[in-house]
């Protein structure tokens, strides 16, 4: 919108900077309030899972829930302010980011007033989830070149690419759902989820500005040209991000909730699909990979040995925990290896 006024906003980068640091100022902002706020609506804060980490029973009893809004709240705020919003794929991630996080919504909301651990069904969230993954895979492939619309590129081969025609659209509905799923999954600990989406959010959005832009001849790489303005909305919903952070960090004064996780694992499986990257966001987002796999593994050798457990406790940040290491330790030591994968993920691009 304010491209309109500011020419300057026309460059991409410039454009991203401010998107950023107009997301952080209005999360810090507006933190305190929206926690003084949960507190009031949620005496009893988010219900503790009595099967976790007994320390959890102690130290975040009380801790309200839902704080995904200020993530989603700055982060769309400021996307409508520096984007161009004549562009199909930002109002899509915004599309996405509202249906998710509504979902998340009711469950948050579900669980915090009957002061239970599970709400929703899984059958009627991955319904919803699903539902709205089918609708912006189809938006997105017929808005993307036809040489393009059901390609799947690999990194570090980028002369090899295979056309998976209408298998595609299948294959984008299971990474947007799968990403939603595997952030819920991870936002377990203080400030995880929200460290390991600022590190996968910052790879995507260098490459849509790649790939957005005439850089993509440079880098080898299919220029989608509306990709350019989802770098941008990147830089809004790290700041978003960062900004939550600052009070979701150890001991954290809120949660992000499902409203904020399933809203922002989607944001990365759409955009992945947007840039034709889904392979990458499966090795920037190594950590949610390992953390959906630990649940799987652990159910499925549950049951086949008949009440055993393959790993202490799931996903596997707990385990970690059970383990002795301390909750700090555990998202350090996990921030670092979603650094350590962004990097290799990135290397993809540039080299």
């Amino acid at each position: 919108m304010l491209h309109y006024l500011f020419t300057f906003s026309d460059n991409i980068i410039t454009s991203g900077i401010f998107a950023f640091f107009t997301a952080l100022i209005i999360a810090l902002s507006c933190g305190n309030k929206l926690i003084d706020f949960l507190h009031h609506h949620q005496t009893k804060g988010q219900p503790i899972r009595e099967d976790g980490p007994q320390s959890h029973l102690l130290t975040k009893k009380g801790t309200p829930t839902m704080g995904g809004f200020l993530i989603l709240g700055s982060g769309i705020l400021s996307s409508l302010l520096w984007c161009h919003l004549s562009n199909i794929f930002v109002w899509l991630c915004i599309l996405v980011l509202i249906i998710y996080g509504g979902t998340g919504f009711a469950d948050d909301y579900v669980k915090v007033k009957k002061q239970t651990p599970n709400a929703m069904t899984a059958k009627m969230k991955l319904l919803l989830q699903f539902a709205t993954a089918f609708l912006v895979v189809w938006v997105v492939s017929v808005n993307t070149a036809e040489n393009l619309r059901y390609t799947l590129t690999f990194p570090y081969f980028k002369n090899f690419a295979i056309n998976l025609l209408w298998f595609y659209i299948p294959f984008g509905m299971f990474v947007i759902a799968g990403a939603s799923n595997a952030v819920n999954l991870t936002d377990g600990l203080d400030g995880l989820a929200s460290g390991l989406m600022i590190c996968a959010l910052t790879v995507f959005a260098i490459v849509c500005l790649i790939c957005g832009t005439s850089l993509a001849t440079d880098f080898q790489m299919h220029e989608i040209a509306p990709c350019a303005e989802i770098a941008i909305l990147c830089c809004a919903m790290i700041g978003g991000c960062l900004g939550f952070l600052w009070f979701n960090a150890p001991k954290a004064k809120i949660f992000m909730g499902d409203t904020g996780s399933l809203a922002l694992g989607a944001l990365l499986g759409t955009i992945a699909v947007m840039c034709k990257q889904e392979i990458l966001l499966a090795i920037v987002g190594g950590v949610f990979v390992m953390e959906t796999v630990s649940v799987m593994i652990q159910v499925a050798y549950f049951k086949k040995t008949g009440g055993k457990r393959f790993f202490r406790m799931a996903p596997i940040h707990h385990h970690f925990e059970q383990l002795g290491w301390n909750e700090t330790c555990v998202v350090i030591r996990f921030w670092i290896i979603g650094f350590i994968l962004a990097i290799i993920g990135l290397t993809s691009v540039l080299i």
